[in-house]
């Protein structure tokens, strides 16, 4: 048993030798995100994050809906669409109303602020992907985007 023991940890061992982390899809993925982060700061500004962007956008683009459905939309779990939400809540750029045919459900919308603060950061949205993508060929860029949404 000693001896089949010191064998695994051998095979183990040389497994283990051939692991390279940097060649990793999750690592590069991480990598190739903090990218897109920092250059999302840059060009959107300090004061907006990429979770309260993708609620912004979202309410903007769809209109109002309840907090679940815009979790689902923006592809946040529970927990961190509502701690979005409350934030920008905070800021008056969206305000919860009950829902006109059920009071028991909350319906989430732009304020006139989130409304105007929203369009005006449109353009620089669409930017930071041109910039995220630019080391890319057209072609590259559109292979990409195709394989990682076969991949979501």
């Amino acid at each position: 048993m000693g001896q089949q023991s010191n064998e695994q940890s051998e095979q183990d061992a040389v497994g283990l030798g051939d692991y390279d982390l940097s060649e990793q899809i999750g690592f590069i993925l991480r990598q190739a995100n903090q990218r897109h982060v920092a250059i999302f700061s840059e060009v959107m500004g300090a004061d907006l994050t990429p979770t309260q962007w993708a609620v912004l956008s979202r309410l903007y683009v769809d209109g109002g809906c309840s907090q679940n459905e815009l979790g689902r939309q923006a592809a946040m779990d529970v927990a961190t669409v509502k701690g979005v939400v409350d934030r920008l809540i905070g800021r008056d750029l969206i305000v919860s109303r009950p829902h006109p045919d059920d009071g028991r459900r909350i319906i989430l919308e732009l304020t006139d602020a989130g409304r105007s603060f929203t369009a005006e950061k449109l353009e620089r949205a669409q930017s930071v992907s041109k910039i995220t993508l630019q080391p890319l060929t057209v072609r590259q860029r559109a292979t990409l985007l195709e394989l990682l949404k076969r991949l979501r």
